[in-house]
C-alpha cells in the first residue's frame, strides 16, 4: 500500500568528504526509550510497542486465520515471517519487503473511505499484506531458489524484478476482495480514473498504462494489476497464476521473461499486451452499458477561466458564500494547494498546505478553514503526529491549533467557535472530541465504549449535534450525536455499504453510497429515515456540501481530464425514494464459489478473530539481542572505482542496526581489501563505525627529468578506521521540505611496508607517517514541494559546510574548511527552475613533506580536472527546464516519456601565490524512459561542455536516474 508513503519523510542526503562519509543510510526508528514486545504463533512473529499487547494478540490470530485461505491459490505456504506493528505513526500504510524479509504495519486506521471500505484495518492489511509474502515466498524454487542460496534475499529480489508491478499489487487487491465482504475491488471509486478514460475513448497504449504519463491521468499499477489478474484467473482458472510464476521461476533471467511464462500457461499464446488488450475491450463494453441505463442528474460546473492543459483536479467543496466555495487543487503540473473558485469563472490561490493528512476532511465554518495535516518527529522518523491547523479566511492567518496529537479528521462548527475531531490512540482507541477552535483546548471527549471507529465527522447547524459514519462489526451507519447530552440517533441502518462524508442539511443527511454502482450523494430524512438518491452523475458525485443560503448543493464531479466541482439547486420534491441495497458486484464476483481460499476464510470475514484456548504468551523484545540479521550475501556492493566486492549484509527488522562486511579486489592494482562497516541508529545520535584493511601496489616515477629512467614500485598495506555520529532532523512544518544534518567523525589511516623514497602525492599516506582527521559537517535544505512536471524546485535553499583538520600534532598535517549554498528560484516557465550556487573552501597548503591535502569539499567546475589551492571560490548558474512530455514507444523494448535539458554555466578561481581561473558552461540533455516494460522510470542523456580556459569540447554520457 505504497501509495500513502510521505515522500518529504525520507532523508536527504548530505554532502559529507570521502574520508568520513558514512556507507549506510539513515533509516526510520521508533524512539529509543520505546519498549518492545512480542507474540508467536505458528506462522508469525508479531512485534509492538509496549501498550498494544490487545490488537498486537488480536491481529496474530487474525494472521494465522487467514495463513492458509490467502495462501491457496499460489499453492504456497511462506515459512514463518515476523509482522512489525507501528503505532507512533499518523500515516496509515502497510508494505512486504525481503531486504530483510518482514512485513509491516501501519496500525493508525484512514479516514479514507475508498482504502478500507467497511473493513477493520488490521483486517484488511492482514490479507492484503500477506498476500505479498505469499508471492515473495513463491520465488523460492527454480533459479529464485538458487540465486537465494548463493546471495540471499538480495539475490531473489533481483530475480523477481521481471515480474510487472501491478501483478504483485493487482493479486493482493483482488485477494483482499475476494477473501472479504468489502475490499478495494467492491469499491467504485477505486476503478474511477479507469473508467473514465475508457468511457472518453481514451485507451492508452499497455506501455503506458504501465508507465504512465506527464500529460494524463494513467491509473496505478493497483487498479490495473487488479483488473488485469483478475481477467486472467476469470479465463484460466483462480490457481492460474501460480502457473505462471512456476514456469517464471525456472529461468527468470532474461527479458520478458515473464511474457514467455504467460504465453505458456495460458496456452494460447496470451502475452501481457493481449491480456491487456481482452480486459480493457471488456470493460469497456462492461461499463458502456451500465452508462446508457443511467438517468442523469444535472449539475452546473464551477468553470475554470484557465482551463488546465494536463490533468488536474478541483475537490472537495467547501462553501464559503453562496457564490464560491473553496476547493482544493492538485494535479500533474499542480502541488495540492487551496483555491477560491467563483461561479463567473474566477480562480485565487488562497493558501499551500504542508503534508496534509486526508483532504478531504478540509472543513469551512465561521469565515474560516481547517484540516489536519501531518507533523514529522524532528529525530524519529516512525513517529509522526497529526495536528489541526486553522487558517483565516480573511486575514490569511494561519494558526497551528494543537502540538504534537493525533487526530485524523477535524470539522468546524458553522459559527467556527468548536472543532468535532477524531482522535485515533496509539492503542487502537477511537474518540470524538469537542475542542475551542481558539485554543485548541478539549472540551469534552464523547464515550466510545465499544471503540467504534468513527470517520469524517461534521456539524449540524445548532452548533451543537453532530453526524458521523460509524464502522461497527456488522458494516458501517451514520449516527447523529448530541454533543451536550450524549444521546445518539441511528439514521441509516447497519450494513456492508460503504458510506462515507455526511453533511447536515435542515432535515437531511446526505451522504456518499455506492449502492447503484456508482458513488453518488444520498439523503436521509432524519424524521422519517426515508432515503432519497440526490445526484446520478456518469462516474459519481463526492463530498456534498451545502451553500449558506441553503438553495445549491456542491460536490466534485469526475471527469478524465481531472475532477471539477458541480453544484445543482435543492430541490427534494426530485429525489427519487429508494431502499438500501446490497453493495455492487465486483469484478472478482465470478470466481467466489471457485477461489479455493473463500471456502475456508468466507466470503465475509468474521467480525472478530477467534478467540485461542488460552491468551498468547507476551514476551520482551530486545533490539540489541537481535541487532545482527544477515539477510544478504555474494554480491552486496560495488566499491569506489573499478572493482568487485563480497560480503554480508545485515540489518535488524526494527532499523536498528545495520552492518556490511565485504571483500573487495582492485583490478587496477590488483590487491584485496576487506571492510566492515556498521550504523547503530537506535540513539539520539546515529554512531557509525567503518574499517577497511588492504593492499597497494604502485609504480612511479620520481625523477621527471629526461629520460624518466627512475620508475620505482612497491606494495605495501594499509588499515583505514572512521569513527563518529550525525544527528538527522526533519524539520517540515510546512509547504517547504526541511532537513538538517549535523556530522563529527575521526578518520585515521596508517600504512606498513611503504618502501618508495618519498610520497608520491600530497593525497596519499605514505611511509611511517599516519594521518588522523577530524571531520564536522553541516547540510541544511528547505525546498517547496514539487509537482510530477517539475524538473526542480521552483523555490528553495541549501547550505552545505565541512571543517576537516588534524589536531592531535602527529602524523601528516592539514587543515581544509569549506561552505557552499544553493538558490532554487522559479525560471520562465510554469515548471523551468533556475539554480544559483556559490561556495568557497580554504586549506592549509604546507611546505613540507608532512602536508596533507584533502580532496574538493565544495563542488567544481563541470569538465576541469580538480586543482587543490589555499583558497577556491566557485560559482554556479544552471536552468532546468523540460523540452517535451512524450508517449513514444519503440515496440517492448523502450517507452520515453520525457525530454529535459538544462544548461550550466560554472566557474571557479583558485589562489595559491598567484591566482588561476576556470570557466566551462554546457547543456545537457537527457530522455525519462522505461525499458522493457519496467514501470520504473529512468533517465540518462548526454553532456556537452565547453571549456573556456582551452577552447576544448567534450561529451559525456549522462547517467542521472537508474531507477532504483
Amino acid at each position: 500500500m505504497s501509495k500513502l508513503f510521505l515522500s518529504t519523510l525520507c532523508a536527504v542526503l548530505s554532502f559529507v568528504p570521502a574520508l568520513a562519509q558514512p556507507t549506510l543510510p539513515v533509516l526510520p526508528q521508533n524512539p529509543a526509550s520505546l519498549p518492545w514486545y512480542q507474540v508467536r504463533t505458528p506462522h508469525f512473529q508479531v512485534l509492538f510497542p509496549e501498550g498494544f499487547a490487545p490488537q498486537a494478540q488480536r491481529t496474530a490470530l487474525r494472521l494465522e486465520q487467514v495463513y492458509g485461505p490467502v495462501s491457496a491459490s499460489l499453492e504456497k505456504e511462506p515459512r514463518p515471517v515476523s509482522v512489525v506493528l507501528q503505532n507512533q505513526t499518523m500515516v496509515s500504510n502497510g508494505f512486504v519487503t525481503i531486504i530483510p524479509r518482514h512485513s509491516e504495519f501501519f496500525t493508525t486506521a484512514p479516514q479514507d473511505p475508498f482504502l478500507t471500505g467497511t473493513l477493520d484495518w488490521l483486517d484488511q492489511l492482514s490479507i492484503h499484506e500477506f498476500r505479498h509474502v505469499v508471492q515473495y515466498e513463491k520465488g523460492q524454487q527454480g533459479i529464485g531458489r538458487l540465486a537465494y542460496s548463493l546471495f540471499g534475499y538480495g539475490g531473489l529480489g533481483v530475480v523477481t524484478l521481471g515480474i510487472p508491478d501491478w501483478f504483485w499489487e493487482g493479486d493482493a487487491v483482488g485477494t483482499e476482495t475476494l477473501l472479504t465482504r468489502s475490499g478495494r475491488g467492491r469499491i467504485p471509486y477505486f476503478n474511477v480514473g479507469l473508467r473514465a478514460n475508457l468511457l472518453a475513448g481514451r485507451r492508452y497504449g499497455y506501455s503506458k498504462a504501465v508507465a504512465g504519463s506527464y500529460r494524463d491521468n494513467v491509473p496505478n499499477h493497483y487498479v490495473l494489476g487488479y483488473f488485469l489478474t483478475t481477467n486472467y484467473k476469470r479465463t484460466n482458472g483462480p490457481n492460474a497464476w501460480s502457473d505462471v510464476l512456476n514456469r517464471y521461476y525456472r529461468f527468470p533471467v532474461y527479458p520478458f521473461s515473464f511474457s514467455r511464462s504467460l504465453k505458456l500457461a495460458s496456452g494460447t499464446g496470451l502475452r501481457p499486451d493481449d491480456l491487456y488488450q481482452r480486459t480493457m475491450q471488456q470493460l469497456d463494453s462492461t461499463w458502456r452499458a451500465e452508462q446508457q441505463r443511467l438517468t442523469l442528474t444535472e449539475a452546473t460546473t464551477f468553470a475554470v477561466k484557465a482551463e488546465p492543459k494536463v490533468f488536474t483536479e478541483y475537490q472537495y467543496p467547501q462553501y464559503v458564500t453562496d457564490s464560491t466555495v473553496l476547493a482544493v487543487k492538485a494535479g500533474l503540473g499542480d502541488i495540492s494547494q487551496l483555491v477560491l473558485l467563483r461561479r463567473n469563472g474566477a480562480e485565487q490561490r488562497v493558501f499551500v498546505q504542508g503534508l496534509v493528512n486526508n483532504p478531504e476532511m478540509l472543513s469551512v465554518g465561521g469565515g474560516k478553514a481547517c484540516w489536519p495535516e501531518f507533523r514529522p518527529d524532528v529525530r524519529w522518523g516512525q513517529r509522526v503526529y497529526s495536528d489541526i491547523k486553522v487558517l483565516d479566511l480573511t486575514s490569511g492567518q494561519l494558526t497551528k491549533l494543537t502540538t504534537k496529537q493525533r487526530y485524523t479528521a477535524a470539522a468546524l462548527s458553522p459559527d467556527g467557535n468548536s472543532i468535532i475531531a477524531v482522535r485515533a490512540e496509539s492503542d487502537y482507541q477511537n474518540q470524538l472530541v469537542v475542542l475551542d477552535a481558539r485554543t485548541g483546548q478539549e472540551k469534552r471527549v464523547l464515550p466510545n465504549p465499544t471503540n467504534a471507529f468513527y470517520l469524517q465527522p461534521r456539524w449540524r447547524a445548532d452548533n451543537r449535534a453532530v453526524v458521523v459514519v460509524k464502522l461497527v462489526p456488522g458494516g458501517k451507519t451514520i449516527e447523529s450525536i448530541d454533543t451536550e447530552s450524549g444521546q445518539h440517533q441511528l439514521l441509516v441502518p447497519v450494513s456492508n455499504t460503504n458510506l462515507s462524508h455526511p453533511q447536515p442539511w435542515g432535515d437531511y443527511v446526505f451522504y456518499n453510497s455506492p449502492q447503484s454502482g456508482i458513488d453518488n450523494v444520498y439523503a436521509v430524512d432524519v424524521r422519517s429515515g426515508q432515503i432519497r438518491q440526490v445526484t446520478s452523475r456518469p462516474l459519481g458525485a463526492y463530498h456534498a456540501a451545502v451553500a449558506p443560503g441553503g438553495q445549491h448543493l456542491a460536490f466534485h464531479d469526475f471527469r478524465a481530464e481531472g475532477t471539477r466541482v458541480a453544484e445543482m439547486p435543492l430541490q427534494p420534491e426530485t429525489w427519487p425514494v429508494v431502499t438500501p441495497a446490497a453493495p455492487p458486484a465486483a469484478y472478482t464476483d465470478p470466481l467466489l464459489t471457485r477461489e479455493p481460499g473463500v471456502a475456508t476464510v468466507g466470503a465475509v470475514l468474521p467480525d472478530s478473530a477467534a478467540p485461542a484456548a488460552t491468551p498468547l504468551a507476551l514476551a520482551r523484545y530486545h533490539r540489541l539481542s537481535h541487532a545482527f540479521n544477515a539477510f544478504s550475501w555474494g554480491l552486496v556492493q560495488a566499491p569506489t572505482g573499478q572493482g568487485l566486492s563480497v560480503g554480508i549484509r545485515s540489518q535488524d527488522i526494527l532499523n536498528t542496526t545495520q552492518a556490511v562486511l565485504g571483500v573487495g579486489y582492485d583490478q587496477t592494482e590488483r590487491t584485496a581489501n576487506v571492510s566492515a562497516d556498521i550504523s547503530y541508529q537506535g540513539l539520539f545520535p546515529i554512531l557509525d563505525l567503518g574499517f577497511q584493511r588492504g593492499g597497494r601496489n604502485v609504480a612511479v616515477h620520481f625523477d621527471q627529468k629526461r629520460p624518466l629512467d627512475s620508475l620505482r614500485s612497491d606494495r605495501w598495506t594499509y588499515n583505514r578506521v572512521t569513527i563518529g555520529g550525525r544527528l538527522p532532523f526533519n524539520l517540515t512544518r510546512s509547504k517547504y521540505q526541511q532537513f538538517l544534518t549535523l556530522g563529527a567523525y575521526y578518520s585515521g589511516e596508517q600504512v606498513q611496508g611503504y618502501d618508495l623514497p618519498g610520497r608520491y602525492s600530497f593525497t596519499e599516506v605514505g611511509g611511517s607517517t599516519g594521518l588522523h582527521v577530524l571531520n564536522y559537517t553541516l547540510a541544511y535544505s528547505r525546498t517547496l514541494k514539487q509537482s510530477k512536471r517539475d524538473v526542480a524546485p521552483r523555490w528553495g535553499q541549501a547550505l552545505t559546510a565541512s571543517w576537516r583538520n588534524t589536531p592531535f600534532g602527529a602524523g601528516l598535517q592539514a587543515r581544509q574548511w569549506a561552505a557552499f549554498g544553493s538558490l532554487y528560484l522559479p525560471g520562465i516557465g510554469k515548471h523551468h527552475s533556475l539554480r544559483l550556487r556559490a561556495g568557497y573552501q580554504r586549506q592549509e597548503l604546507l611546505q613540507d613533506a608532512q602536508q596533507y591535502r584533502f580532496g574538493a569539499a565544495v563542488f567544481y567546475p563541470r569538465g576541469e580536472g580538480y586543482v587543490s589551492f589555499r583558497e577556491l571560490q566557485v560559482g554556479s548558474v544552471e536552468y532546468r527546464l523540460p523540452l517535451a512530455d512524450t508517449h513514444w514507444e519503440l515496440g517492448r523494448l523502450l517507452y520515453v516519456q520525457r525530454i529535459k535539458a538544462m544548461g550550466f554555466f560554472d566557474a571557479a578561481q583558485g589562489t595559491n601565490t598567484t591566482s588561476r581561473n576556470f570557466q566551462t558552461a554546457g547543456l545537457d540533455v537527457s530522455f525519462v524512459f522505461n525499458p522493457l516494460r519496467l514501470r520504473t522510470s529512468l533517465e540518462a542523456g548526454v553532456r556537452t561542455i565547453y571549456n573556456l580556459r582551452t577552447g576544448l569540447w567534450e561529451v559525456q554520457p549522462l547517467v542521472l536516474n537508474i531507477g532504483f
